[in-house]
């Protein structure tokens, strides 16, 4: 993180260096600097392709995915940070008649200490009318998503003035629309760098702020997470009904950093309501895949949908308004949610990467044992822990460094029964960032789960 410049004071003839600024500050500071007028921008040049189905032409040099792509390329390497598109041919499926190549335009902003710690924003950017085949009408897309289009080259800019220990990767996502294919796309390639992905923020859909029955939300976002861990959930499955964890995956642990994230910049004017399932009833979006490949992530969508103006045909009937438009958007609203992303894209490759939990003991005992492994042994660890059913973190104890590698530390937590709460652990930098939390349950690793050998 590149500090603030010193100032020098004279008081008495000597030199006094102003304070480090904290994260706090120095997160609101970045999200002071998205611009809505950069927003509105935006989402205009994406409408103006006219449509950006996953099947229009990938040739013609101004309407369709293609030049959609190519212009969000464009755009991130306007940052400085390197840009590029990640593809790859997708097979024939109920949505996709026949093979197809399909690419992202993604930007990596690489770390400076930690370039293998990941943090990756995302939102897609085809769009679609009613009929999810139709690749020709003019399908403008401005809520779902360019809204999400915009988080990503917007935050781009914020941060790429800026240095991080680790790295954060913005990404323009093609094919959602006909099936998660772009976020399956880019999971599949994190898997192939290798990079430890600590969250996957997802935006989809974040853009207006009433609903198609009147009802208006302009103070809050909802986050989706899930809870068991979906990959290697069927190995898991017995020592989650044992020792619990339910409540507990690090997707979950991201929704709950968010929440408390959002109530330390009050300024930016958000509540973020954690929103108990994977995404909306029944619906699904590119956050999914990254699921599916064993790594953290959430899906920021407005409070309120207004279903007229998502995945319809451009019309009015009985006088009411049809179609996915730009001046149906509220984009104070969208502003402040991108300011929300990229605060948390700040603070989160700031961190260290989340401790990995070694075992939790207390069975027939009123003490708890509790050891971690820290990723970085400079680093401060919080201890935090909640009775079981409350939604957020109650009790905490700090542990100083230990600065010592391979071997664990641990902590007896006299008196407290391992019956009753939840455990887990962060970490927090010597400059103070904190990661999230890693829930001493099964499942609860940031990491992909891999099965233990048999011995």
């Amino acid at each position: 993180m590149r500090q603030f410049a010193f100032l020098a004071l004279l008081m008495g003839g000597t030199a006094v260096a102003a304070p480090t600024p904290t994260p706090e500050q120095q997160m609101q500071a970045a999200a002071n600097q998205v611009s809505q007028a950069r927003i509105r921008a935006d989402i205009a040049r994406l409408v103006a392709f006219g449509t950006r189905h996953t099947l229009s032409s990938q040739t013609d040099p101004d309407r369709g995915i293609g030049a959609a792509v190519r212009w969000a390329e464009a755009e991130l390497k306007k940052t400085g940070i390197e840009a590029t598109q990640v593809c790859d041919t997708v097979p024939k499926s109920a949505r996709i008649p026949q093979p197809t190549r399909l690419c992202n335009a993604v930007g990596i902003q690489r770390g400076t200490t930690r370039p293998n710690d990941v943090v990756i924003i995302t939102g897609h950017i085809d769009s679609r009318v009613t009929d999810v085949m139709n690749a020709t009408a003019d399908a403008p897309g401005a809520n779902d998503d360019g809204s999400g289009t915009a988080a990503v080259l917007e935050s781009a800019r914020v941060l790429s003035k800026r240095k991080f220990p680790g790295t954060i990767v913005y990404a323009a996502l093609s094919g959602e629309e006909q099936g998660l294919l772009g976020g399956k796309i880019l999971a599949d390639y994190a898997k192939a760098q290798g990079w430890n992905v600590i969250a996957n923020l997802n935006n989809d859909i974040i853009g207006n702020s009433c609903g198609s029955d009147g009802v208006c939300d302009a103070k809050t976002v909802r986050v989706f997470s899930e809870g068991p861990r979906w990959q290697g959930r069927a190995e898991l499955a017995a020592a989650q009904r044992s020792q619990g964890g339910e409540n507990d995956s690090p997707s979950r642990n991201i929704s709950r950093f968010l929440d408390r994230l959002a109530e330390r910049l009050p300024a930016i004017g958000l509540d973020v309501r954690q929103v108990w399932r994977n995404d909306r009833f029944g619906r699904g979006g590119d956050h999914t895949e990254f699921l599916n490949a064993g790594f953290p992530a959430i899906r920021f969508s407005v409070a309120v949908e207004n279903y007229n103006q998502q995945h319809q045909d451009l019309r009015t009937e009985k006088g009411v308004v049809y179609g996915d438009t730009l001046d149906k958007m509220d984009l104070p609203y969208l502003t402040k949610v991108i300011r929300l992303n990229t605060a948390a894209l700040m603070a989160l490759a700031s961190a260290p990467p989340p401790p990995e939990i070694v075992r939790i003991e207390g069975a027939v005992s009123t003490d708890t044992n509790i050891a971690w492994y820290s990723q970085d042994p400079t680093s401060r660890d919080i201890i935090r822990w909640r009775r079981t059913d409350a939604n957020q973190w109650q009790q905490s104890r700090v542990v100083e460094p230990q600065l010592r590698l391979h071997i664990p530390s641990s902590e007896t937590l006299k008196g407290i029964r391992v019956d009753d709460w939840v455990f887990g652990v962060s970490s927090v930098s010597k400059d103070g960032w904190e990661s999230p939390v890693a829930s001493a349950v099964p499942g609860g690793a940031f990491k992909p789960y891999v099965a233990p050998q048999p011995k």
